[in-house]
């Protein structure tokens, strides 16, 4: 038997050799009954797969992971059948059980998530329109069988050297549930379908859980700029993650790793299309359909049966083109080609039903003796048919109302530029023309197509003439560009690309520190820098008890306090934890926050002995009953009379937004706003306060969902050098410094205290602990997951002694991960 590459591997490759894993629903095998045969099938690689052809450009060897073939479904599970199809077509199948392949395929896939992510919402407990509502088993019947093919690739995976291509929505949850098996493991997922917009998306009642999955993959592909766009907007909408661009490639920083995010449309199998182009078979037929249409423009359309290929508006519109055109009646004719459907259900039922009348209307009103103006061709076609159907066709229609890519204009193309009769005279220019749905994925890359919108009928009719106008020279302007983009992004250059792109996603896998947090499809990899790791009780505590005259820094929004609260005010937990630490005479301690003086002062009146750096370290008081201090810098504020016109203008025109005007600073808030909008004139509005206030001496810094303008030589930074030298000129020099933060700003306090300059004026044995809040790139060493871990490390150091071991506040911080 022939390998997947062609090149006659016909054996499962050894352990040691790095393999690419391609996870597909189905795998790309013909199983046809034969009693006498072992496992009663008779199986052979299928050419036309898909998974096949995606493989074309992947280095060898590829081993396949999927479900067997329908026609052999009903097989049981047998690992003695499992050794045999891996050793001879590089296959190895899932055996899921027939009431589960139903609830996952024909349940959850098909009824739920493809109809949700072609935009089609279930506003009724059972839409008639071919949505069902959320139903929990049929998803617990999804993650099961997503369990089940990553139990598959686990036995197969080298984490190490193999790289795992997962394929569609069918295997959406696989990522997590590999990444949970391995950690390490190097995973590319590829969605062929749309991805919604967020509005649409955000109706998922399992929203999170799909979004993190994608997200546990290293490299996340789509068709198109449009699905790449949605799926960031979602990220960043429903679980606050944003995305950065680097030297033309998109990212995403989630937990210490970078997802990668590609667009790369998948092309046409060239090799396959020009072997078959090539059988005598195919000239033969496609000279008769020439024939037989002869003097006629034939429009073709070939679709599966599904609710949004708009097959019927297809229709409808040829119908408008008779009714306005009647000069077209007898010289136009359209022939559909219906695949056979993916599933089954009521409402692929209802489009056959619908297709099949509206035929028979048309041909009842325009038909002529010896001429049908619609030709429904629903009997399955060998390949050779289809592909002469498109070698004679001299317009290719595409209505469809939403589809991930769609590849029919790309078939269409090379078999009218390759074809046996493509063209009336042997060397003769070789022309084409396409009318495509501006909703599908293959529609942006057809520059030289008529786009439409194809629930417009009229407008699709007007498009069908006009293309039964066009000049020759304007279709074979057409077909040049097209066959040019064809020939260059064809699936060859599409898995060499997504290969090379994973691998360079993956290289650091090796090497990286990790830490499996969350259960369940809320399960993630936290990859951590070099030295840089929790901090536990086991690294501070101890220190904490042999020193005695320790400093204790803490930001205040997102490191004690949560963001995002609507009453900032500090809870009656945060008061008592800052005054048990305050209690103890060997500690200084400070609230070091951006915020106004006066509103600090009056949240931490219960706490007599806090030090409070306000406005980042403008005015810093030592206790509740000291006086404020503040910066020795004789400041001018009128730049506030040029920075505040600007952010009330921008405050203005983006809903949410607001400012803060604090004494030595401003501030513009959007932490309410849309999170797109906000963050796009957040930029906006940096850029323009840099520009007029370029003479100023201010700094203008962005921080979380804030644009803050400050005074030059105020800073966090400045503010902590100032209050150890203090504390050395008062010869109390801490030689204990713990200084929590989860933002920018608070990175200034972490340069101030671990820099050698500083350090240097510090005991020779003192110990620095910088921590920031989240694990992300930072000055700090160690980190904290949320604020509550926080409170809980400060409780632990405020209520440490003898009776509360190092082991007891371990076990809290396990806990707090769980």
């Amino acid at each position: 038997m022939a390998s997947p590459s062609g090149s006659g591997h016909e054996r499962s490759p050894s352990p040691e050799e790095p393999r690419r894993i391609v996870v597909t629903h189905r795998l790309p095998l013909r199983a046809e009954p034969n009693p006498d045969a072992p496992h009663g099938f008779d199986f052979t690689l299928d050419p036309h797969a898909l998974p096949l052809q995606l493989s074309r450009g992947l280095p060898r060897p590829v081993v396949f992971v999927g479900a067997l073939p329908s026609t052999a479904a009903s097989i049981p599970a047998s690992e003695e059948l499992a050794a045999d199809l891996l050793a001879r077509f590089s296959c190895s199948p899932v055996f899921l059980v027939d009431g589960l392949h139903k609830d996952f395929y024909d349940g959850f896939c098909k009824h739920y998530l493809w109809p949700m992510l072609h935009y089609l919402l279930p506003l009724t407990p059972s839409s008639g329109g071919g949505g069902l509502s959320f139903n929990a088993e049929l998803y617990r019947a999804y993650l099961t069988a997503n369990t089940q093919f990553a139990d598959r690739v686990f036995e197969l995976l080298n984490p190490d050297e193999d790289l795992v291509f997962i394929h569609d929505y069918h295997l959406w949850a696989l990522p997590t549930i590999l990444r949970h098996k391995s950690p390490r493991a190097r995973i590319g997922f590829f969605l062929h379908s749309p991805f919604p917009t967020s509005e649409l998306f955000r109706a998922i009642p399992v929203r999170e859980d799909l979004l993190r999955a994608l997200l546990n993959a290293d490299l996340v592909g789509f068709h198109t700029y449009d699905y790449a766009r949605h799926f960031l907007s979602s990220c960043s909408r429903l679980l606050g993650i944003s995305n950065h661009s680097h030297r033309g490639c998109i990212g995403i920083d989630y937990f210490g790793r970078n997802v990668v995010v590609k667009i790369l449309s998948v092309g046409v199998d060239m090799g396959h299309l020009r072997e078959v182009l090539s059988f005598p078979e195919t000239a033969a037929k496609a000279k008769e359909i020439a024939t037989k249409y002869m003097g006629r423009q034939l429009f073709l359309g070939v679709d599966d049966v599904d609710l949004f290929k708009g097959i019927g508006l297809k229709l409808s519109a040829m119908e408008r083109l008779l009714e306005l055109r009647t000069e077209l009646r007898g010289q136009v004719v359209l022939v559909q080609i219906n695949n056979p459907a993916r599933s089954l259900g009521r409402d692929i039922d209802v489009v056959r039903t619908e297709v099949l009348a509206t035929r028979d209307r048309i041909n009842t009103r325009f038909g002529l003796p010896g001429y049908d103006p619609i030709v429904v061709i629903e009997d399955p076609l060998p390949m050779h048919e289809k592909l002469a159907f498109y070698t004679a066709a001299d317009i290719c229609i595409v209505t469809a109302v939403r589809d991930g890519l769609n590849r029919t204009p790309y078939i269409y193309t090379v078999c009218r530029q390759e074809g046996p009769i493509a063209s009336g005279l042997v060397g003769a220019p070789r022309e084409s023309a396409i009318v495509v749905s501006e909703f599908v994925g293959c529609s942006p890359s057809l520059s030289g197509a008529i786009r439409v919108n194809p629930w417009n009928v009229d407008e699709v009719a007007e498009a069908m003439g006009s293309a039964v106008r066009m000049s020759e020279l304007e279709r074979q302007m057409g077909q040049e560009k097209h066959y040019r983009y064809v020939i260059t992004h064809d699936v060859v250059d599409w898995a060499r690309s997504l290969d090379q792109d994973l691998q360079r996603a993956c290289k650091d896998h090796a090497s990286m520190n990790i830490l499996s947090v969350g259960l369940a499809m809320s399960f993630r990899v936290v990859v951590l820098g070099p030295g840089f790791q929790m901090l536990s009780p086991g690294h501070i505590n101890p220190a904490y008890h042999r020193t005695g005259k320790r400093l204790i820094l803490l930001d205040y929004d997102g490191t004690v306090m949560p963001q995002g609260l609507i009453y900032r005010a500090p809870s009656e937990q945060v008061i008592r934890i800052l005054n048990e630490l305050c209690s103890d005479p060997k500690n200084t301690v400070f609230v070091v926050s951006g915020r106004r003086k006066d509103e600090l002062a009056g949240w931490f009146g219960p706490c007599e002995r806090l030090g409070i750096s306000a406005e980042h370290g403008y005015f810093t008081r030592w206790s509740r009953d000291s006086p404020w201090e503040s910066s020795k810098l004789v400041l001018d504020f009128d730049w506030k009379n040029t920075a505040e016109p600007v952010m009330k203008y921008y405050a203005d025109a983006t809903d949410g937004s607001y400012i803060e005007v604090k004494e030595t600073a401003l501030v513009w808030h959007y932490e309410n706003a849309d999170p797109d909008f906000g963050s796009s004139q957040a930029k906006e509005l940096q850029d323009h306060l840099r520009d007029v206030l370029a003479k100023e001496p201010v700094s203008v810094k962005s921080g979380h969902q804030i644009v803050e303008v400050n005074p030059q030589g105020v800073g966090k930074g400045i503010s902590v050098q100032s209050l150890i030298a203090t504390m050395g000129s008062r010869e109390s020099m801490p030689d204990f410094i713990l200084c929590v933060g989860d933002d920018r700003c608070d990175e200034d306090m972490f340069e101030a205290i671990t820099a050698p300059s500083s350090k240097s004026s510090l005991p020779e044995a003192a110990e620095i602990f910088a921590c920031t809040v989240g694990n992300k790139p930072s000055l700090a060493k160690y980190y904290l997951d949320d604020p509550s871990d926080v409170l809980k490390m400060l409780q632990g150091l405020a209520g440490s002694s003898t009776e509360h071991p190092v082991a007891s506040q371990h076990q809290v911080f396990e806990n707090s991960l769980e």
